[in-house]
């Protein structure tokens, strides 16, 4: 700032300087020619206008600043008077201009040797209120111009004189600069120096490191700054040096990339908060959908995943389950991993597989050209999850890889929670189904059966439902005893699992009592269902254990929903008033309820 201010000073006293040399050339100019004018004028006045070359030489020779000097006659004076002496004609452009327009013309001529200013000044025809009039003597107008006078004046000196006046100015700045610089350095360095400390120890801190130690040689407050930097250092040292390390108690250390250790820990501490208010969440879901559906969620919307699939994997049968996908895009795997998760590489090696790691990586993959990461996890013995999560690019896959550890910390926040619900869903399964046939008991029936009706109606599909009995049963128990009458119960079982399809239900009703509910079942279809149940029962052969073979039967009854009860309960009372008349009609048979079975006794 100094050396700026120092060369706008010099800049702006040259200007001056050269302006000032200028003007006072000018100004003498002026009273040389004032002095030209008044002179010439006597000459006139006395006659004696022969004689002024003696008087125009003395004023070149007794002025130093005057190079050359010379008159100029306009025309009209030439046509009266005559050229005068030496010439008096325009020598150059300057002249005609002046001659012409009246006006004075100044102008600076420079090279590396001299400057010169050359002023040309006019003369113009007055009248005085004196004794002058130049119209007695001239054939002129007033106003007009009778001639001018040209002169040179020499103002090298100015050069000379602006540079010394220069170097003063700048020898008086430098050393002003000097002295200031001086002081400057021994004033401020000590507080520089604390500075570059105060920097090195920042900059410690920013990985992690308060163990720096301020010094300074200066007093006052500088000095009390010190000491309260280190006190604080030595405490920010004693929260913090081991805060990374205690918090990968929590979050494994790595999963966030920083070489700010407070920022790292900010960051942590943000991502259990998250995981927390997550887990909290979950815990009060009333079903492992609804956490899924939480899982699914934090993937949209944290991650901003925009294609992926979230599948569930039966680790007893290997068989997954799609949760969720995107679109069809995300689903990049071949049917058959559906069917044997096997060939998914991820679920297989227990390892995260990303598609860039190795040119068709998973070959259960639909395209090898496809961008994608996998991401298992194991929840127990029986369940497992796979996140498919495709990408247009690679560089794309690489950021939601910076992302995989963060998803596996919700995963395993979800997982006591996933574990529980698979649990309750076992037991309520286990509440829900007949403990000797496997099939859903009249509970289950309970439950769901309105459920089923409702999305029945919603979806206007209909349902054969069929009560089925054992023929003379009791007779077995008390002929043979439970334990072939159990063995009995246990074959229904098998047959009605065995004839019927997985959108279908079997459901022990009560002791030799069953409820079979066909989906969306045409008549004839029901007919060859209830053939097959009935003929494979009655080709069953019991070993009572005496010998003997014992054969049974069974009576069924069918009724049709919506078209014969409007309810589903209403359809398994039907069916049942069918079944009671096939019992009381010969038993050993199928019979479909009609109408008039509700209405007439001889029926039933």
């Amino acid at each position: 700032m100094l050396l700026v201010l120092t060369t706008a000073t010099i800049i702006n006293v040259s200007l001056n300087f050269r302006d000032y040399s200028i003007k006072s050339a000018i100004e003498k100019s002026k009273m040389t020619a004032t002095i030209v004018k008044d002179g010439l004028t006597a000459h006139m006045v006395n006659g004696i206008m022969d004689k002024r070359e003696y008087f125009l030489n003395q004023i070149s020779a007794n002025n130093d600043a005057v190079k050359s000097l010379w008159l100029v006659r306009s025309e009209n004076v030439i046509k009266q008077y005559g050229k005068g002496l030496n010439d008096e004609t325009p020598r150059d452009d300057i002249d005609k201009k002046v001659l012409s327009s009246g006006e004075t013309l100044r102008e600076v001529i420079e090279n590396s040797n001299d400057i010169t200013l050359r002023v040309t000044i006019p003369y113009k025809a007055t009248v005085s209120g004196g004794n002058t009039n130049c119209l007695t003597c001239h054939d002129v107008q007033r106003g007009d111009t009778l001639g001018a006078i040209s002169m040179e004046f020499d103002i090298s000196d100015m050069r000379t004189t602006g540079m010394l006046t220069i170097l003063k100015i700048f020898g008086i700045n430098m050393l002003f600069l000097v002295i200031v610089l001086l002081l400057l350095n021994y004033y401020v360095t000590p507080f520089m120096r604390l500075f570059t400390n105060l920097q090195n120890g920042i900059k410690k801190a920013y990985s992690g490191d308060f163990t720096h130690k301020f010094e300074t040689t200066v007093g006052g407050d500088a000095k009390n700054i010190v000491d309260q930097m280190n006190s604080l250092f030595a405490k920010m040292q004693e929260t913090f040096g081991d805060i990374k390390y205690n918090l990968a108690t929590f979050i494994p250390q790595g999963c966030v990339s920083s070489a700010d250790p407070l920022h790292e820990a900010k960051t942590i501490i943000n991502e259990l908060s998250d995981v927390y208010k997550f887990k909290k969440t979950i815990e009060l879901d009333s079903s492992k959908d609804e956490v899924y559906t939480r899982i699914i969620d934090i993937l949209k919307l944290k991650y901003n995943l925009n294609r992926f699939a979230l599948y569930e994997v039966n680790n007893i049968t290997q068989e997954r389950k799609l949760i969720f996908s995107s679109d069809k895009e995300s689903l990049i795997c071949q049917e058959k991993v559906n069917k044997d998760a096997q060939g998914c590489r991820a679920f297989r090696t227990k390892s995260v597989t990303i598609s860039s790691e190795f040119p068709n990586l998973c070959q259960a993959c639909l395209s090898e050209r496809q961008n994608y990461i996998c991401i298992p996890f194991t929840i127990n013995n029986d369940v497992s999850l796979t996140i498919s999560i495709t990408g247009d690019s690679e560089d794309e896959i690489e950021k939601i890889r910076a992302h995989i550890t963060s998803v596996k910390h919700y995963l395993e926040a979800a997982k006591p929670v996933i574990e529980s619900q698979i649990l309750m869903e076992k037991l309520k399964d286990t509440s829900l189904r007949d403990g000797m046939t496997g099939l859903y008991n009249r509970r289950f029936l309970e439950e769901i059966i309105d459920k089923i009706m409702h999305q029945a109606k919603r979806t206007k599909e209909t349902y054969a439902v069929m009560m089925l009995d054992v023929d003379f049963f009791k007779m077995v128990n008390d002929t043979y005893g439970h334990d072939v009458g159990d063995r009995v119960i246990v074959e229904i079982g098998k047959v009605l699992k065995d004839n019927i399809r997985e959108s279908d239900l079997a459901i022990r009703y009560g002791g030799e009592e069953f409820v079979v509910m066909l989906h969306n079942a045409s008549e004839e279809g029901t007919q060859e269902v209830a053939k097959k149940i009935h003929s494979a029962f009655a080709a069953l052969s019991f070993d009572v254990g005496t010998g003997e073979t014992l054969r049974k039967t069974m009576s069924i009854g069918i009724s049709k929903f919506p078209e014969d009860g409007d309810t589903i309960w209403k359809s398994i009372k039907f069916a049942d008033t069918a079944l009671y008349v096939a019992k009381t009609t010969g038993r050993n048979k199928i019979v479909h309820y009609e109408k008039e079975m509700a209405d007439s006794d001889d029926l039933r």
